[in-house]
């Protein structure tokens, strides 16, 4: 296919030749850089990068009494009014609200304009043809239900603003037909948190399609931005909000690659949508992109990772980690303005421990609260869908929104417990649970930020605070009374049961596949996986758990759950959770490096460090016990960078933790504390603040 790029094209007559000529206004024509394998165009116009899928178009529409110029690529603004009469100030405030509003469009797209109405018999002003010609518009098309001035434009069939919303598009015209493609504007990934950008493939299929275009110059991956304007006027509640996903969950069309060269040659492309990912996209989210994971949602260090490249993280020295299994997710956020969202998913830490290195919000939601089918497992019973954030008002809203189809929820034979209720109104808690085996904070800075956030807590929902050492108060129940006599403590068959749970899964849907099918393919061969896998799946090989085993580990999950739910956070007619226990997840306001050595200062720290006393860490409480455990940024303390030898600021979170099923009251507390500046949105780059 050959691009006619000239646009050499005369200006239609816009008002019978009677309008003062226009004062020519320079606009940059589109630059044809590459096509892409999967049929579409990579063009620069003006210094930005932009991707028009032309294999499928959004719209094709046939203009009366007009035969176009050859196929040209062109960009071009929609405009869809809703009211009877355009005048020119309408227009001149539509322009000025999409370049403040949007940062796809531009003014290098008015070079030409289409103009719809919701409304049939729609007026058109003199005075918006008078601001049409100030544009110096070459070429103008109006949709046939606007009434209009004759020989004023060209004339297409109009089509439902459904199928093409205003904005920025490309057309192509060919003959008397005009085909209008979704454009997008191309961000680089510079933090290479991104396994691949990705974007709707329009097919009529609700399938996506993989942008395989790279910023060669600095080797990292174009993420396609669609238009915030198409869906200003939409009505679905997340419309419009960009999101990126895991590369453990499915999207029809894309290869999901759990993080493993090996899973990818040896499995299909998906044939659907994770049923929680396509809730996304029903509610109107658009999916940007696959983000990094750490392989098959291990906990592996940084330094760990083999078949991919560590993604970086934007805060401080830009050398910290971005801990582990959803590490992409959470410095995405940190890194991006044009991500709005993240999910990830955590079965140990996963989500927490990456919202706590980035600054950023995010969760581990009660076990089952919303579906896993369509993700590559690391244990079933334990795995969970978190969301990251800036901001806190927006991340409640989504959140709720996401969580809000009870549809969606587990069955109870996955998750080994009682059917989960989520309360939408509960009164708060009345006790922050202060637990002395993990806190205080390592670093006395962020200490002290922590106690200010309390202090004005307390005063704020009228708390008190309740010192308990956490893995004594453990120990000392009494959990698993036949266990007694068989010289058992808690803690091992705590230990025993998370060890069964996760092996079985793997057994059964991941190294089991993938190691029959490696060894098919490789005359017995083990296939190549990261170390952590490497040695636990040998290991496992060795001494697999069996359906018995895994059932057994599933009622003693069961048994911890209900003691804690009836001893540590209970529920009272009062509230869905009469006390909330706080912990640290991260480093206690000490900075961690994605490289090893760096780690080993005394001012600095390794992740999942466990706390002298205690049995496990924060980070395993809830995964232990089923609870809902939010993390929330709450300031940032310095730190001398042996990166970049000067003073750089690292974050500081605390992690909030309620009783199952009391996510959505747990919701409202981030809100009402974000209402009162208790914790506040962060921004992207080095610093939260």
């Amino acid at each position: 296919m050959k691009w006619n790029l000239s646009i050499s094209f005369t200006t239609v007559g816009l008002l019978l030749g009677s309008l003062v000529s226009a004062t020519p206004i320079k606009r940059s024509a589109p630059k044809p850089l590459q096509k892409t394998a999967e049929g579409g165009v990579v063009y620069e116009l003006g210094n930005i990068t932009y991707f028009a899928n032309t294999k499928y178009p959004k719209a094709v529409l046939d203009a009366a009494h007009f035969e176009g110029d050859g196929l040209t690529l062109v960009p071009i603004t929609v405009i869809v009014a809703n009211q009877s009469t355009i005048s020119g100030e309408y227009l001149k405030t539509t322009i000025a609200e999409y370049l403040v509003g949007d940062d796809v469009f531009s003014e290098d797209f008015l070079g030409s304009l289409y103009l719809s109405s919701t409304i049939r018999n729609t007026k058109l002003e003199r005075s918006a043809l008078d601001y049409i010609q100030s544009l110096n518009v070459r070429r103008f098309y109006l949709d046939s239900n606007v009434i209009h001035h004759e020989k004023a434009a060209i004339m297409l069939g109009g089509v439902s603003e459904k199928a093409l919303p205003s904005g920025p598009y490309t057309i192509t015209v060919l003959g008397a037909s005009v085909s209008f493609f979704e454009t997008y504007r191309l961000y680089r990934d510079e933090y290479r948190d991104f396994i691949t950008g990705t974007y709707a493939s329009n097919d009529g299929t609700d399938s996506f399609t993989a942008l395989n275009v790279m910023c060669s110059k600095w080797w990292d991956p174009m993420i396609p931005i669609p238009s915030r304007i198409h869906f200003w006027r939409d009505s679905r509640p997340l419309a419009g909000t960009r999101v990126a996903i895991k590369d453990l969950y499915d999207m029809k069309g894309l290869q999901t690659s759990g993080g493993s060269q090996a899973w990818i040659r040896v499995t299909p492309i998906a044939n659907t949508t994770a049923p929680a990912i396509q809730r996304l996209v029903d509610l109107g989210a658009v999916l940007v992109g696959k983000f990094k994971l750490a392989q098959f949602a291990s906990g592996a260090n940084p330094w760990d990772w083999v078949d991919e490249h560590y993604p970086f993280n934007p805060r401080g020295d830009g050398y910290l980690t971005c801990s582990a299994s959803s590490s992409g997710g959470g410095c995405s956020i940190a890194a991006y303005d044009w991500l709005d969202n993240a999910i990830g998913s955590d079965t140990g830490s996963s989500m927490r421990r990456p919202a706590s290195v980035s600054g950023t919000f995010g969760n581990r939601p009660s076990q089952g609260m919303i579906s896993l089918e369509g993700a590559i497992p690391l244990g079933w019973a334990q795995d969970t869908a978190g969301v990251f954030s800036r901001d806190p008002h927006q991340w409640v809203r989504f959140a709720k929104i996401w969580y809000g189809d009870a549809n969606l929820y587990q069955d109870t034979s996955i998750t080994g417990l009682p059917p989960l209720n989520v309360p939408v109104d509960s009164g708060f808690p009345k006790r922050i649970l202060y637990p002395t085996d993990y806190l205080p904070l390592a670093n006395p800075a962020a200490q002290a930020i922590l106690e200010t956030v309390l202090s004005n807590m307390t005063q704020l929902f009228n708390m008190t605070i309740d010192r308990l050492n956490f893995t004594t108060t453990v120990t000392n129940a009494t959990i698993f009374p036949e266990q007694e006599t068989a010289n058992f403590t808690n803690w091992d068959i705590l230990g025993s049961f998370g060890g069964a749970l996760s092996g079985y899964s793997q057994q059964v849907d991941v190294m089991g596949p993938l190691l029959t099918a490696w060894a098919e393919l490789f005359d017995g061969r083990f296939p190549p996986v990261d170390p952590a896998w490497r040695q636990s799946w040998t290991e496992l090989a060795q001494s697999p758990v069996n359906q018995s085993m895994y059932d057994s580990a599933l009622k003693q999950k069961a048994v911890t759950t209900k003691w804690f739910n009836e001893n540590i956070l209970f529920e009272t007619p009062e509230s869905c959770s009469e006390s909330m226990m706080i912990c640290d997840i991260g480093t206690g306001g000490l900075p961690s490096f994605r490289e090893e050595g760096l780690n080993e200062n005394a001012n600095a720290s390794f992740l999942a460090v466990l706390p002298e006393g205690a049995r496990i860490t924060c980070a395993n409480i809830c995964p232990q016990f089923a609870c809902a455990d939010y993390t929330i940024p709450l300031g940032q303390v310095p730190y001398q960078s042996p990166i970049t030898m000067v003073t750089e600021y690292y974050p500081v979170s605390i992690n909030m933790i309620v009783r199952r099923g009391c996510d959505f009251m747990l919701f409202d507390l981030v809100e009402k504390l974000a209402d009162a500046g208790i914790i506040r949105p962060v921004k992207t780059g080095r610093t939260l603040f």
